[in-house]
């Protein structure tokens, strides 16, 4: 019974390190992207709003993800729509920074170091959660 409980916990992890792996190297790859990107202010024109999966029990929130708009050199207007989510709404005509692509302005993405940083305690977590649940299948009594 406890060899099923490990290949269970082993492919639950593996399942969880191949989606980090994933996030990071996505999360990576914008880094890298908008570092050669010009950066421009952007006004705060509204939020579009989503809900969190709720997966595991966990009760759904509203998320806001701040919707701008922000002029390049020549003056032309260009919107867009964060990827990065807040639990209040943002205010509208506050400042947000923003990378965009000069190849196509209408690409732009919010800066900020968030995403980064949730990777390093989503790591984090799962580390200690990983080893944790693999000291309890050891100790687990077994009929």
């Amino acid at each position: 019974m406890k060899t099923i409980l490990y290949i269970m916990w082993a492919l639950f992890v593996a399942g969880v390190v191949f989606s980090l792996l994933y996030a990071a190297r996505r999360t990576r790859r914008q880094q890298q992207q908008m570092a050669s990107w010009p950066k421009a202010q952007a006004t705060v024109t509204g939020s579009a709003t989503g809900w969190t999966s709720g997966i595991g029990g966990a009760s759904r929130n509203l998320r806001h993800f701040p919707t701008y708009q922000f002029t390049d050199p020549r003056g032309t207007l260009f919107m867009g729509k964060s990827e990065i989510s807040g639990v209040q709404p943002p205010v509208p005509g506050s400042l947000i920074e923003v990378a965009y692509n000069p190849a196509d302005p209408n690409e732009s993405l919010q800066v900020s170091s968030e995403p980064r940083t949730a990777m390093g305690c989503l790591i984090a977590f799962f580390a200690v959660f990983a080893v944790a649940s693999f000291w309890f299948i050891g100790i687990f009594p077994m009929g």
